[in-house]
């Protein structure tokens, strides 16, 4: 089977929206949790301003302590903005993303821009900053909640200016949990056709049940690199209807079971999955194995 990568968004879009602060020793703590599983993608904060994402008020205090100890590891970070650029690549983050909604109903709601405001900021982003790696984070890419459904064509007539400015890697991200598995198949199919080297991502909502299902036909169509959380731990804090994401374990558990080779400890995801719901309470958590002992059933009575 062709290799998947896992990109672990909990320290980041899992804690986002949780309203007391989490205290920087407990986010270290979570992340050495995920790195002693097996994961190496990381998406550990968000440079953004503390009025609007309180939670993130230490991104550079937690990146430069990251970098320092682990400097080996492929550590992301989200920035909405070029002086969030700025301040990323200032702290040696090397690797970011930054969100544009194909709604431009969520892009006012999530970012506060219109869609040309967006493109702007990205291309200042990208002239001045040449040697950061950034990915699009494309939101509301299935639907939206202000919206409605979204197609494959909006998605491929939308990103074709970002691929023209330089963007390499599109994140299809399911901000409210509302595609399905024939739309996530054509809409990958669209994009492949037009941008055949353009590097896709996933990143869906697990509302509606089918954030496993949704994140498999992604990866059936030739996506080989999946963002998920730890716990099904977040959601969009700009995005009504938005609930927790497709949990980290649950996401292992499944690929390893078909026979991918991951090379992560599951168990290690549902112990650390465990301690985080206890520690931190008052998330959106959809994680499935984090809340049975055995998760491979091997001592049932059949």
């Amino acid at each position: 089977m062709s290799k998947l990568e896992i990109y672990e968004v909990g320290p980041r879009d899992g804690f986002q929206n949780i309203p007391e602060y989490i205290p920087l020793e407990t986010k270290l703590a979570i992340i050495e949790g995920l790195i002693a599983a097996g994961i190496r993608h990381l998406q550990f904060t968000s440079f953004v301003s503390p009025k609007a994402v309180p939670q993130m008020k230490d991104a550079v205090e937690l990146s430069r302590l990251c970098l320092d100890r682990y400097p080996d590891l492929d550590l992301l970070a989200l920035v909405p903005n070029l002086r969030g650029a700025k301040t990323a690549w200032e702290t040696g983050i090397r690797h970011v993303s930054t969100v544009i909604s194909l709604s431009e109903s969520h892009n006012r709601a999530n970012i506060n821009r219109t869609h040309a405001e967006s493109q702007a900021e990205l291309a200042m982003m990208l002239e001045s900053l040449p040697g950061l790696d950034v990915c699009l984070d494309l939101a509301t890419a299935f639907g939206c909640p202000f919206e409605g459904a979204k197609t494959e064509v909006d998605v491929v007539s939308f990103i074709k200016p970002y691929v023209d400015l330089g963007i390499r890697t599109v994140n299809l991200c399911d901000t409210i949990g509302i595609a399905n598995p024939a739309q996530v198949r054509r809409t990958i199919a669209a994009i492949r056709q037009d941008y055949p080297r353009l590097d896709l991502m996933i990143h869906i909502h697990d509302t509606r049940n089918m954030g496993m299902v949704n994140t498999l036909a992604a990866i059936e169509a030739g996506v080989d690199k999946v963002q998920s959380t730890v716990g099904g731990l977040g959601g969009c804090p700009f995005a009504p209807g938005a609930s927790g994401n497709l949990a980290t374990e649950d996401l292992v558990f499944m690929l390893q079971e078909m026979g991918y080779d991951l090379d992560v400890d599951v168990q290690k995801l549902i112990d650390l999955a465990r301690d985080q719901a206890r520690i931190i309470p008052g998330g959106i958590y959809s994680g499935h194995l984090f809340r049975v002992e055995d998760p491979k059933n091997e001592h049932r009575n059949s």
